[in-house]
Formats: structure tokens, sequence, C-alpha cells
């Protein structure tokens, strides 16, 4: 059977692909979209349309975004809404990204100075292209539709930062009277695919939200690292996390550990990929006559490694065809061999097959690696390691995915959701599709968002609410934000719905 990848802009429907292009970075800002090329319907249409303004400020990332939505399907109760897809046209999406260049890390205090500076602008910009007049703002335009909801991160992320969005979303939705909606985060990550459905959706046409229910969902990011059956819109079954620390965290460190000053630059995963897989290292005499910028005479030694940029090469990557594969050390030509994550077996509780993530064992290895007596720690050595921690981090991320689905007989989905800042690492994708294909899951399909959607952004918190909405449910004015927040109903705190504040459609408040 054909392998099926869906990833940067497209998502497979029926045999297809739907495409949603995308500009580059506007001058002052870390990522904007133009909203009239992100859209792909306009406000002609037929059904119940209205705008939704969200707000996203749960870590270093500001954002804003004001959609526009066709919907012919009525509203469902008991957390279920209805799968056929509205139409959603994007009229605003902008983020700022707070400048952490000086530190190793996301400075809080500088996150939170970045909200505060910038999350004002932005709504008040997102709010012009709200059309309530016409030109000459002597009566109300007929092409806008009107504000039916404010939406906005409530958890979990850093308290602080997620208050400054809810405090502002509450204003506006006071000054306007219109509802709340508190958003959980991670449930917006996973949700993502099916809002890409929803752009791509056109009015002649009568479409599935995809993928449906249920599904597999992978959350991979600075601060999570988890995999869950995604059996409805707010049932999301843990099946396996991190014990330890996040798979973003874990590459963050990783690059800071590997990569040579010269090189280090946030994003730090995204800089660790590009010197393991889009660089070519090479010695000084070996281009020497091929290099204009690099003649005989020049300043480098014929002896000093220089790196030239590349297209991506995964051509050394064979991804393990047995369950035993996975759990082996690989030789490199430089002496050393990292061990995956688990695989010292004692069996029990200590097996190599129980259902966590780690990756604090392997950064362990790592610096002790890099911190060795050896002065001659090369690039080439460097591009070698890069490369092999990438390859042990995302194979044990794939290897949980095949236990489940080896293991489960009530599983009748047929897609994985990966989603989060990591799932724009175009190794990532490429190991879980090459790891799935050989062992035997050729059928199952991979659907990642957009590399634009895949970090935090406002769109994905609209998208998020408009299904909630779409369920039936908003927020109280008194909701405050929640650092830690699990989306499985199992869980002590009760999942998406379990903490207070949330008001399904007939008035009630939802009280656990």
């Amino acid at each position: 059977m054909e392998r099926q990848l869906v990833n940067h802009a497209s998502f497979a429907t029926g045999g297809t692909s739907r495409k949603v292009p995308w500009t580059t970075a506007r001058p002052g800002l870390t990522r904007w979209t133009d909203a009239r090329r992100f859209s792909s319907t306009s406000n002609s249409g037929n059904g119940e349309g209205y705008s939704a303004l969200a707000i996203e400020t749960s870590c270093d990332d500001t954002s804003v975004a004001l959609v526009e939505v066709r919907d012919d399907s009525s509203t469902l109760q008991n957390g279920n809404a209805a799968n056929d897809a509205p139409q959603l046209s994007v009229l605003f999406h902008e983020k700022v990204t707070a400048n952490n260049d000086g530190y190793t890390g996301i400075h809080p205090l500088v996150a939170l100075d970045s909200h505060r500076a910038n999350l004002a602008p932005l709504v008040q910009r997102a709010m012009k292209r709200l059309s309530r007049y016409d030109s000459s703002d002597t009566k109300p335009s007929k092409s806008g539709l009107p504000l039916k909801f404010v939406a906005v991160t409530r958890g979990p992320g850093m308290r602080s930062n997620l208050a400054v969005g809810l405090d502002t979303a509450k204003g506006i939705a006071v000054a306007l009277d219109k509802p709340l909606i508190g958003v959980h985060h991670m449930q917006a990550h996973a949700l993502t695919p099916r809002l890409l459905t929803a752009m791509a959706n056109k009015a002649q046409e009568s479409s599935q939200l995809e993928p449906a229910f249920p599904f597999l969902t992978v959350l991979v990011s600075g601060g999570h690292t988890m995999l869950l059956n995604s059996t409805s819109l707010t049932e999301h079954r843990t099946l396996a996390e991190t014990q330890d620390i996040a798979i973003g965290d874990f590459l963050d460190k990783a690059t800071r550990a590997i990569l040579p000053p010269e090189r280090l630059r946030p994003p730090f995963g995204k800089a660790l990929e590009e010197f393991a897989f889009c660089s070519k290292i090479r010695k000084v005499d070996e281009i020497m006559t091929e290099d204009l910028d690099i003649e005989k005479g020049s300043e480098y030694p014929l002896s000093e490694e220089v790196i030239q940029p590349s297209e991506p090469d995964y051509s050394d990557y064979s991804p393990p065809s047995r369950r035993q594969d996975e759990l082996e050390s690989r030789s490199t030509p430089w002496g050393w061999a990292l061990t995956p994550p688990l695989a010292e077996s004692k069996g029990g509780e200590k097996s190599s097959r129980r259902m966590v993530y780690s990756f604090a064992g392997l950064l362990t290895s790592i610096e002790r690696l890099v911190k060795r007596p050896d002065p001659l720690f090369s690039l080439r050595e460097r591009q070698d390691l890069a490369r092999e921690v990438q390859r042990i981090a995302f194979q044990h991320l794939a290897s949980r995915i095949l236990l489940y689905l080896e293991s489960s007989s009530t599983f009748t989905g047929d897609t994985v959701v990966v989603s989060g800042g990591v799932a724009s690492n175009s190794f990532l994708r490429h190991v879980l599709r090459s790891t799935l294909d050989a062992r035997g899951y050729q059928h199952i399909k991979l659907c990642f968002p957009p590399i634009e959607l895949c970090t935090d952004n406002a769109l994905m918190i609209a998208w998020a609410a408009i299904e909630m909405h779409r369920a039936g449910f908003t927020s109280r004015l008194d909701i405050g934000p929640i650092r830690k927040w699990s989306m499985d109903p199992n869980a002590a705190d009760g999942g998406i719905l379990g903490p207070s504040g949330w008001i399904t459609n007939n008035g009630n408040n939802e009280e656990n």
C-alpha cells in the first residue's frame, strides 16, 4: 500500500491533497500570515456565519487570531461536536516571540514583559479587521460577520503569562458582551490538523473533519512528550508520557552541548537539525579548488574544517526492522556509542516495553561525552553526534507508538497526529514514516500540521474554541490560569472538563 504522510500545508482527504499557502516573516514579527493568502474561503456561502477572536500567551509567543466561520451544523451536547467541517477564513493572524537570545532558554520575566508590550497592539490590529461598518463608517457593513466569542489559552503554561492573555480576553468579552472560552493549549495542538479541513472547505462541497476520531496523538514540545488515544473532542487517554524531561527540552540542552558556539542560536532544535542534516563539513584543502571564497593562501589553514549548507540528507538512516534493533547501541568511527533510553531491561516495572518516555539518561551520556578531556572534538564528530542523538530520540518516540499498535485490539483508527514544536523537525517525520513502514504499518497515516502551526499560535486556539463551542461549551468569567492540566478524563484533575468554570449550552455550570 502506498505510504501516507501528511505534512507541511497539505492534508490527505480521499486521496487528494489540499494546499494552504503561507507567507514569509514580516519585519518586526517572528511569524506573520497574510490573511488573504492564508484563507481558502470567502465570505460567501450558506449557513450561519460569525467571527471569533483568539489569544495565545502560554509561554514566550504572543499571538492573536481573528477568523470567520460559516457553519451549517447544529450544536450537539455531551462533549461531541458535529464532524462536518465548517468553512473557515483567517482575517488576521500574527505572532511575536520574546527575545531570549541572551539566555540559554526562556526567561520568564522577558516572556512576561513581551506579552505585556505586544498583546494589546496585536489585538488592536485584529479588531480593525472586524468589519462592522463600510468604508465611510456610516452604516453597518454587509460583508462583516459579528463576533460570537472570545477564545484564550487557559493552560497549561506559565501562570503569569497565561494571566496576561486571560485578563485581556475577559476585558474584551465583558466590553463587547460576548462569551469567553478558555482553551486547553495541548488540546488545541491535537486538533490543529482538523483545522486544515475547515480552511480547505468550500461552500459547494460537503467535507468531513479529518482526522475523524479516534486517532492517536503524539504531542512533542519543550514542555510535553505524550502519546494519547484521542477518542473524542474532550477525551484523550494518556498511553505514554515522559517520566523526566520533555523531548523539546532534551533537544535544546543537547544542542547547547554539541554545537560549536558560532552555530548556537535559537530556536535550538532547528539549529541542531540544520547542523546534523543540512550541513556539509569538509576540509579547506578539499574544496579550495571548488569554492572561490576559499583559496590557497587564505586565512584558513588547509586542515581546518568548514561548514557548507546543503540539502537535507537522510541517506544514512535505516529504520529498525525489529524491536531488538531499537534497543541496540550503534558503534561509531569515534569509539563511542549511545545507549537508547530504557534499553537495559530488568523486567517488571523496569521492562524496556513499559509505556513511558525517558530522555534524561541520554542527555547525561551526551554531556559526559562532550566534556571528556580529548581536545580534538572535530566538527565531523559533532555532526555525527547530532545525527545519532536525534535518531535515538525519535526512534524512542516511535517505539511507544509501535508498542501500542502491536498490543491494542480495540484501537480502530488509522491516523497518528504529531503536533507541537518538535513536530516541525523534518527528520522526525522521516523517522516515524520509515519506522512504521518497516514494521508493517504502511496503512497508518501520519498527520503533521504545517510547520508554521506546529509551534504555539492563536489560530489553533481559535479552532479548539470553535470545536468546543460547537459541542456546547463556553467558560465563566471567573476562570483562572492553570499551570498543569491533563487531557485524560481519568487523571486526578479530570482532564479537559475537570477544572471548574465550564458552562454547557443549556446555561448550567459544568462542575466536577
